[in-house]
Formats: C-alpha cells, structure tokens, sequence
C-alpha cells in the first residue's frame, strides 16, 4: 500500500489576497491648506496598523489626526501628518519611499516587509554589537555606563535609552574603536558585561535589579525598548487615571466595555509629543489587543518634556562619554536619549530634567552652552512649564476600540 498522502498546500495561498487585492496608498496635498493626509487601503492582517505608524515614525513625521478602520478583512486608514516644522510633506524622495513601502513593493514574495526600519541586531548597523541594559533608574546612570565602555575602549555609534518609573532601558550599539568593527572576543565582550552588570546593580546583588544582554535579533529598535519594559514591569506601581485624580493636562484614561459588541472602549486626552501614536499602538499590540476602529486628533504641535538639548559634533570615540559626564556634574538626568552617528556626524538629542525630575533651571542651561557649546553645536529647547503656555503647545484626544497599561508612554 502507498505511503500515507496528504493534500497539496501552496504556500502562496496565504498571500493570494495580497496579490488580488494589493495595498492602495494616497498621498494627498490638495484637500488639507496645513497638513498631508495620507490613506492606506488595503486588507486586514495581525499587526499592520503598526507597520504603517512605525514606517511613518521612522521618518520624523508628526501625525496631527487619524481615523482607523479594521473590521472585517480590510484596513482603510486616513492619516494627517506633517514634517518636524509643521509643514506639508512636499519632498519627492519621501513621498516616493512612503508610497514604496505602505503600498504592494513594500512587501517580499513571503509577505514580509522588504523596505528597511530602525532594527536592534548585528546587522542593522553594519559590524556592531548590540548591547541591551536593563536596570534600575539614578541620576548619571548615562554617564557611568559610557565611561566603563570608553575605559574598555568600545565605541558607542548609537544609542536608543528610555527611563519610566524609576527604571531604565537601554539598546547600545558598539564597536571597537581601533578596528570599527564588531567585538568578537569572548573575553572582552565578558568583561564589559560583568562591567555593565556592576554599574545597573550599584550596591544591590540582586540579579532582578539590573541585566545585561547581546541583541541578535532584528526586531525595530523603539519595538524592542517596548518589549523591554514591559518584560521588566516597569508598569508596577502605576495606576489609572480618572477625570478627578490629576490636574490639568496630566494623562486621563477611561476604559469602557461595550458587552454588546464584544469591545472595549479606551480613550485617552494627555498632552500631546513625539512617537506617542506609535507608543500607545505598540504598547496595545504588545498586549495582544486588536484596534477595530480608532480616531486621534491632536489640538497642537507636539511638545516634548523637560529640556531637550541637541547636539552635532564631529563623531570621537569617549564623545559620549564625556557629554554625559558634563550633565551629570552639574546634576541632570537623562529621561530619555537617541544617539545616532551618520557619517563623521554625531547627532545626539538628549531629554534633561534635574535630579528630582523638575525643569532645568536657566542658570544651568547657560552652564551647559558654556562646556559644552565650545566643541559642538548646540541646540536648547525649553518647554513651557506653566498650565497656560503648556495647554498652548497642544493636547492629544484618542479613542481607540479596545484595553489599558498605557500611563508609561503618556507622561
């Protein structure tokens, strides 16, 4: 008797609607006097709706609104975004890579995206080790870490580090700063880590306090930061918000279940800022949640917290080792930080507030132009702290169909 037989499966089958029915992308400067409006049609999968919110984060773009739709099989999507200045987004190159990797070229035979994101990993960054740190939060945190990697002469290209809740998360990637290739020596790559461990641990020996590891993934770098923090529970402690526990402008958070329609109802009013879209969309698929239908609208430009300094200088190994030195000997604290090397240009964006989490006072600022400011361009942007000039600078109202664990990103 013939061996058992099983029926044929064509491993295309799963992108058949994909290929009849291929992504549609619209990009419109017509409709709107003061933004792009961006649509997206095309059909449903796991996951998509953040794609398109990474891919349009990726590129420094400010989304002002949006209205999402999911039900069923098909995904139709408006968004209204602007660049950094708030202008429309009128640069062919952009609009051709947005239409490129939203609409059908964006995919690879296998459905996978083809087009290239921020990713954690060996290979993102060419020949660098990734380095992820996860520990308990302190004022010059930043500073201790990047002078054990200049002492053990590593080089940090770039850097992507978050801070909530008295924790810190952190994806560093390095290289040798003689060869300005990946370390590959057991040995060294050892004691770095051992290094690292000490200085997330401080006085405590327990293991759960901080930890170090080497990314070998390709997972997109905010993502994996997302991934972090929540795997550390750095949500513990934090409670939800109703419309009388916080002043104004703070972070408000209802969740309603509709029995009914088998739902849930989670709307948001926080002040609005940079990737915060991305952030809640991330946070939500993290936590296995499914947005059916969503609308967002931002009253303002986004607004950043604390003080956030920018600088660009000509890349040298030990540079951010002795940025963060400066910040910490006149009493700062990093709350969050990019760190990105293009070329011989460092360009490094920094977000400062003092030790005990209050604005940077003007007399350090002046300070800081002073050390810093001989070397290196630098840019200062202070927000406004009082409630008025705060509501001014712009609130975001969400509501999305759907779960909670969202005071992390909304802060």
């Amino acid at each position: 008797m013939a061996g058992n037989s099983w029926p044929y499966f064509d491993p295309e089958y799963e992108n058949l609607s994909i290929k009849i029915n291929p992504p549609r992308v619209s990009i419109d400067n017509t409709t709107c006097k003061d933004c792009t409006l961006i649509k997206v049609d095309s059909m449903n999968r796991p996951g998509i709706l953040l794609e398109v919110v990474q891919i349009l984060t990726d590129l420094d773009l400010t989304i002002t609104k949006a209205y999402i739709s999911s039900d069923g099989g098909w995904f139709m999507d408006v968004f209204h975004v602007t660049d950094q200045q708030g202008n429309k987004i009128t640069d062919s190159k952009t609009i051709d890579f947005i239409e490129k990797a939203l609409g059908p070229k964006g995919y690879t035979k296998d459905g996978s995206k083809s087009w290239p994101e921020k990713r954690v990993g060996m290979h993102s960054l060419g020949e660098h080790t990734a380095i992820e740190l996860v520990g308990r939060d302190r004022p010059g945190l930043l500073s201790e870490i990047s002078a054990v990697l200049a002492n053990l002469h590593f080089n940090v290209v770039a850097a992507e580090v978050w801070t909530h809740n008295r924790r810190t998360a952190c994806v560093l990637y390095v290289n040798d700063n003689t060869t300005c290739h990946a370390v590959d020596d057991p040995s060294r790559l050892s004691t770095m880590e051992e290094q690292l461990k000490n200085i997330l641990r401080g006085c405590e020996d327990d293991e759960k306090v901080g930890c170090t590891s080497f990314s070998m993934g390709i997972t997109h770098v905010d993502r994996r930061l997302h991934q972090m923090m929540l795997a550390d529970r750095d949500y513990e402690g934090v409670t939800l918000a109703t419309e009388t526990d916080y002043p104004p402008l703070e972070p408000k958070i209802t969740v309603d279940r509709c029995e009914e329609k088998g739902y849930s109802v989670v709307s948001v009013k926080c002040k609005d800022r940079a990737k915060l879209m991305f952030d809640i969309v991330c946070t939500l698929t993290d936590m296995q949640y499914v947005v059916f239908h969503a609308n967002i609208s931002s009253d303002g430009p986004y607004a950043s917290q604390g003080l956030s300094l920018e600088l660009c200088a000509k890349d040298r190994v030990g540079l951010l080792s002795e940025v963060t030195r400066v910040f910490r000997e006149n009493g700062l604290s990093v709350t969050r930080a990019g760190v990105t090397t293009v070329g011989e240009q460092a360009m490094n964006v920094f977000y400062m507030s003092d030790a005990s989490g209050n604005p940077v006072d003007t007399k350090t600022i002046e300070t800081l132009r002073k050390e810093i400011g001989q070397t290196m361009m630098l840019n200062v942007k202070k927000i406004p702290t009082s409630a008025e000039a705060a509501e001014a600078s712009g609130c975001t109202k969400t509501s999305f169909v759907f779960g909670s664990l969202l005071e992390r990103f909304l802060a």
